[in-house]
């Protein structure tokens, strides 16, 4: 970085998107609607504050990860932390999110946008960005399938990694061992089966509900705070963001958190992966 970039970033990392005194805070609210821990959050911010770094040292398009590009949907809906305090006050620059205009020469345009701007943020922090965060390109611009989902009228099951059949698979398997058992008249055992069987089953599902605690990626971060007791609050929602979802016709199947690009002069639009907007 040159001096005058590091105090850019010095500044930018200084930033408080969480205002003090608040009973519910950006952070708190960016985790409750993604559905993400305290700390996956506060580690999606600083990585937040590094896109947003990037968007002021380059002259080409820049695009983020899908969890940044919520984070920056979420500082959208705060005009005056966004565009005084930080655009105004912070960056001396407005940093203006364009939703992509679809097709396939987005699609292709910012899929080369989302792979340059990687390359950058390893030029500039000398260091690869975290991949539970950066996901790659396949990933960023296929996993796009979001929507609201009100979660008290609705149960939300996670639809397992593990192939259907393999599950199948265990039950044949259960089910034979258990007509064996049967026949020898041992309950007792076939009980004792039933209670593995039951016991996989739930420890799967568990690991599915968490893999980044099992992956071994999830890190400790010291940015902005956010208490376990906002991050699972009841607290109301008051000027949420709802990203849309639109079908493409490009490369891309579409992209619900209409997925951004951004300059230093102001804004290159935003990714081809087939539509979604602010």
């Amino acid at each position: 970085m040159t001096k005058e970039e590091k105090e850019l970033w010095q500044k930018i990392d200084a930033f408080a998107l969480d205002e003090p005194g608040v009973s519910f805070s950006f952070s708190q609210r960016l985790a409750k609607e993604n559905g993400w821990s305290c700390n996956y959050t506060n580690r999606v911010i600083a990585e937040y504050k590094k896109f947003i770094f990037l968007c002021c040292i380059t002259e080409t398009g820049v695009t983020p990860s899908d969890p940044v590009d919520q984070a920056w949907h979420l500082h959208l809906t705060f005009t005056r932390s966004y565009w005084v305090d930080l655009c105004q006050n912070t960056l001396g620059r407005q940093v203006h999110h364009n939703p992509t205009k679809g097709g396939e020469q987005e699609a292709k345009k910012f899929d080369s946008f989302y792979t340059s701007s990687q390359t950058l943020y390893i030029d500039a922090f000398e260091t690869a960005p975290p991949e539970d965060i950066w996901h790659n390109n396949q990933q960023r611009f296929s996993d796009i399938d979001f929507q609201r989902v009100n979660m008290k009228r609705n149960w939300v099951i996670r639809k397992p990694r593990i192939p259907i059949t393999a599950f199948l698979v265990l039950a044949v398997v259960f089910g034979i061992c258990g007509m064996f058992i049967q026949a020898i008249a041992d309950y007792g055992a076939f009980l004792f089966m039933l209670c593995i069987f039951i016991a996989i089953t739930i420890g799967v599902y568990k690991w599915e509900s968490n893999p980044e605690e099992h992956n071994g990626k999830r890190k400790r971060n010291d940015g902005s705070g956010c208490s376990t007791a906002g991050c699972g609050g009841d607290a109301s929602h008051q000027g949420g963001h709802d990203s849309g979802h639109h079908g493409g016709d490009g490369g891309h199947s579409g992209c619900s958190s209409g997925c951004s690009g951004c300059s230093s002069s102001g804004c290159s639009g935003c990714s081809g992966c087939g539509g979604g907007g602010d």
